[in-house]
Protein backbone atom coordinates (compact mmCIF):
# COMPACT_ATOMS: atom_id res chain seq x y z
CA UNK A 1 0.00 0.00 0.00
CA UNK A 2 1.60 3.49 -0.92
CA UNK A 3 0.76 6.51 1.81
CA UNK A 4 1.91 9.14 1.11
CA UNK A 5 1.04 13.47 2.04
CA UNK A 6 1.46 14.19 -1.76
CA UNK A 7 -2.01 14.63 -3.71
CA UNK A 8 -1.44 12.38 -6.32
CA UNK A 9 1.48 9.45 -7.02
CA UNK A 10 4.03 10.26 -9.67
CA UNK A 11 3.72 7.83 -12.35
CA UNK A 12 0.49 6.50 -11.26
CA UNK A 13 -2.75 7.84 -12.28
CA UNK A 14 -5.53 7.59 -9.69
CA UNK A 15 -8.31 5.53 -11.29
CA UNK A 16 -10.86 5.38 -8.33
CA UNK A 17 -11.50 7.31 -5.36
CA UNK A 18 -12.94 5.81 -2.15
CA UNK A 19 -13.49 8.14 -0.03
CA UNK A 20 -11.63 9.35 3.02
CA UNK A 21 -9.45 6.78 5.57
CA UNK A 22 -8.90 7.61 9.05
CA UNK A 23 -6.78 6.01 11.66
CA UNK A 24 -6.46 7.11 15.22
CA UNK A 25 -4.31 5.63 18.37
CA UNK A 26 -4.61 6.81 21.97
CA UNK A 27 -2.24 5.90 23.93
CA UNK A 28 -1.76 6.84 28.04
CA UNK A 29 1.12 7.88 29.45
CA UNK A 30 2.84 6.34 32.26
CA UNK A 31 3.03 8.08 35.72
CA UNK A 32 6.75 6.90 35.73
CA UNK A 33 7.44 8.18 32.24
CA UNK A 34 5.90 11.76 33.49
CA UNK A 35 8.22 11.85 36.53
CA UNK A 36 10.87 11.12 34.42
CA UNK A 37 9.92 13.56 31.67
CA UNK A 38 9.59 16.22 34.17
CA UNK A 39 13.08 15.97 35.58
CA UNK A 40 14.09 16.00 31.92
CA UNK A 41 12.14 19.42 31.68
CA UNK A 42 14.34 20.52 34.42
CA UNK A 43 17.54 19.29 33.56
CA UNK A 44 17.04 20.22 29.88
CA UNK A 45 17.07 17.41 27.08
CA UNK A 46 14.76 15.59 25.47
CA UNK A 47 12.42 13.02 27.05
CA UNK A 48 13.17 9.49 24.92
CA UNK A 49 10.07 8.17 27.13
CA UNK A 50 7.27 10.38 25.50
CA UNK A 51 9.05 10.63 22.30
CA UNK A 52 9.20 6.59 22.25
CA UNK A 53 5.33 6.58 22.55
CA UNK A 54 4.78 9.18 20.16
CA UNK A 55 6.16 6.93 17.61
CA UNK A 56 4.11 4.07 18.36
CA UNK A 57 0.94 5.77 18.86
CA UNK A 58 2.07 7.02 14.73
CA UNK A 59 3.31 4.11 13.39
CA UNK A 60 -0.55 2.67 15.08
CA UNK A 61 -2.35 5.50 13.65
CA UNK A 62 -0.26 4.69 10.16
CA UNK A 63 -1.36 1.17 10.19
CA UNK A 64 -5.11 1.71 11.33
CA UNK A 65 -5.70 3.67 8.19
CA UNK A 66 -3.82 1.49 5.90
CA UNK A 67 -6.04 -1.32 6.95
CA UNK A 68 -9.22 1.02 6.73
CA UNK A 69 -8.12 1.77 3.07
CA UNK A 70 -7.51 -2.00 2.28
CA UNK A 71 -11.21 -2.37 3.27
CA UNK A 72 -12.46 0.02 1.49
CA UNK A 73 -10.88 -1.57 -1.74
CA UNK A 74 -8.00 1.10 -2.14
CA UNK A 75 -4.21 0.32 -3.02
CA UNK A 76 -3.06 3.57 -1.86
CA UNK A 77 -3.56 7.01 0.15
CA UNK A 78 -3.00 10.38 -0.97
CA UNK A 79 -2.79 13.67 1.15
CA UNK A 80 -2.59 11.80 4.37
CA UNK A 81 -2.07 14.20 7.42
CA UNK A 82 -0.80 13.54 10.68
CA UNK A 83 -2.49 15.45 13.80
CA UNK A 84 -1.39 15.23 17.97
CA UNK A 85 -3.17 15.84 20.79
CA UNK A 86 -2.94 15.48 24.27
CA UNK A 87 -6.31 14.58 25.73
CA UNK A 88 -6.41 14.15 29.82
CA UNK A 89 -2.90 13.01 29.67
CA UNK A 90 -3.37 10.88 27.00
CA UNK A 91 -1.50 11.20 23.76
CA UNK A 92 -3.81 11.04 20.51
CA UNK A 93 -2.49 10.87 16.37
CA UNK A 94 -4.61 10.69 14.15
CA UNK A 95 -3.93 10.06 9.87
CA UNK A 96 -6.38 10.74 7.75
CA UNK A 97 -6.65 10.64 3.72
CA UNK A 98 -8.25 10.23 0.76
CA UNK A 99 -8.37 6.30 -0.15
CA UNK A 100 -7.56 5.52 -4.03
CA UNK A 101 -6.59 3.00 -6.77
CA UNK A 102 -3.85 3.87 -8.57
CA UNK A 103 -2.66 1.85 -11.84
Amino acid sequence: MIITTTPSVEGHPITKYHGIAVGEAILGANVFRDVFAAITDIVGGRSGAYEQELGKARQVALDELEERARDMGANAVVGVDLDYEVINNMLMVSASGTAVTVS
